[in-house]
């Protein structure tokens, strides 16, 4: 199971945030192999947090030569969105306890991702829908050297958003980057 969710993760990284220019910062990190994929066994929040805090140690610990970000993919805790976006406090209390805030920050990508101000089926939600709930731990310094190197970084979100509309939702589908489809039970 775990190399299926690793599989369906990396073909959206490659394909959407890559292929689609969503995230210009992505492609370096890929190419180089500095992206450190981490598949959770968590079942509650709890545990997941412990995951937490042992990826964003890792992260503080390892140099950016070698893992410069982590993916950490949380297919059994979370599903929900709202209990996702509640989680995402518990995420910015840690990296404060830990006293890594400004340090690295964290990044959510879910599959039934919603901007607040946008209605559920606005193919712009699709920018941070991910197959599986998802965590990027993000080094500030290294997102603050991308986005010096970047001169319209501010512009990004506008620049997914219009990218999104253009594709389409027969497009996004096509990209075939959602979770894998569960088979239906025939009880």
């Amino acid at each position: 199971m775990s190399d299926e969710i690793l599989a369906a993760t990396r073909k959206w990284l490659e394909r959407a945030v890559i292929g689609l220019n969503l995230c210009p910062f992505a492609k370096g990190v890929h190419v180089k192999g500095q992206i450190r994929y981490v598949v959770s066994a968590a079942q509650t929040e709890d545990t997941l947090l412990d995951d937490l805090e042992r990826e964003l140690k890792f992260l503080v610990e390892t140099s950016p030569e070698d893992t410069d970000t982590t993916l950490l993919i949380t297919p059994g805790v979370l599903t929900d969105f709202d209990d996702f976006t509640n989680f995402l406090d518990l995420v910015e209390v840690v990296l404060r306890t830990q006293g890594l805030a400004g340090v690295l920050q964290v990044a959510s990508f879910h599959p039934d991702y919603v901007f607040a101000d946008a209605e559920a089926d606005d193919i712009a939600n699709h920018s941070n829908r991910a197959p599986y709930p998802t965590l990027h731990l993000i080094r500030e310094a290294s997102l603050a050297r991308a986005t010096a190197a970047f001169p319209d970084a501010a512009d990004i979100y506008e620049r997914n958003i219009e990218t999104l509309r253009e594709l389409g939702l027969a497009g996004w589908r096509a990209l075939d980057v959602d979770a894998p489809k569960k088979p239906r039970d025939e009880s």
